[in-house]
């Protein structure tokens, strides 16, 4: 029997958004384990769901986990950015009636020290596809100082990004994600709960899987896709991802298309793609933060697609 690895996150939240799609596809962007899958599949008996992942150990460990569901389940591997334009190529869109997407690393990928997620992990990797060329060895040792800057300004939003990144030039190469994060220990925000190289090693993640850039590249799909009574689900970990999907839901609720300086509106003022459904994004209750203290950042928020 199968040792499920971690509970996933607004669990509860996520079956409440998606209770009342009684039949048609959910795509689940983001499998990993299949925690929010299997719930889905067992919660909504009628609908087949599209699962994707790029990491195989995942997917190894999730067909198993999904073998009762194997009729009403696909999975697929890659990049949710890509695969997802694969999906709505080979299926009929007016089926798609939900799309979830969480954001961010999986806990069993964190757990695993050989990953190289964690902060006491001794080696530099943090590639959620282990196929993938870029790793965290190759950021922090083969970057110009030039490069980690940028890294380190835009997905940590550290105040001393200079600072920092001169001192991993300085003293490279490092061997192990435990090493860089004790190294750097002095240099990194104290005084929070959360470990003082979190920022750090999230900056280093976020560059390694371009995970901004597969988050705006899947919103980007969805926008152009002519959806009809769909809802897009995206929970996110960090304040990056969040305002990314808060902008994009803005966006798209809008009538007015029209840039702020035009002087007049030009357009139909029909051009709302649906409602944004959460004013303010869901976060974890009380008791889900007592037994799964990962989700204390996890915000989602939820649009639904009408035309």
């Amino acid at each position: 029997m199968q040792t499920i690895p971690h509970i996933p996150v607004l669990y509860r939240e996520v079956l409440e958004q998606f209770k009342d799609i009684k039949n048609g596809i959910i795509i689940d962007c983001t499998m990993g384990y299949g925690g929010h899958t299997s719930l889905i599949l067992e919660a909504n008996p009628d609908i087949k769901l599209i699962a994707i992942d790029q990491d195989q150990s995942a997917i190894d460990f999730s067909t198993k986990r999904l073998e009762p569901y194997k009729d009403r389940v696909v999975i697929k591997k890659g990049r949710f950015s890509t695969v997802i334009k694969e999906i709505l190529n080979e299926y009929d869109i007016n089926d798609v009636r939900g799309i979830l997407a969480d954001i961010g690393v999986s806990s069993l990928q964190l757990d695993k020290k050989e990953r190289g997620f964690s902060f006491s992990s001794e080696n530099l990797d943090m590639r959620m596809d282990e196929e993938a060329p870029l790793s965290a060895n190759i950021v922090i040792n083969e970057y110009s100082l030039h490069e980690l800057k940028r890294v380190l300004l835009e997905y940590g939003e550290l105040r001393n990004y200079k600072k920092i990144a001169s001192f991993i030039v300085s003293n490279r190469p490092y061997y192990s994600a435990k090493e860089l994060s004790d190294a750097l220990k002095h240099l990194m925000p104290s005084g929070k709960k959360i470990h003082p190289a979190t920022l750090l090693m999230q900056a280093i993640r976020i560059e390694v899987n371009n995970e901004l850039g597969e988050l705006e590249s899947l919103l980007d799909t969805i926008e152009v896709t002519k959806f009809v009574d769909t809802k897009i689900a995206i929970i996110s970990f960090h304040s990056l991802e969040d305002r990314i999907v808060k902008n994009r839901f803005a966006k798209w609720k809008a009538d007015c298309i029209c840039p702020d300086e035009a002087p007049r509106c030009t357009c139909s003022k029909d051009n709302s793609l649906g409602n944004v459904l959460t004013k303010k994004p869901i976060i974890a209750q009380m008791d889900e933060l007592k037994d799964n203290p990962r989700s204390r950042s996890a915000k989602m928020r939820v649009f639904e697609m009408d035309r």
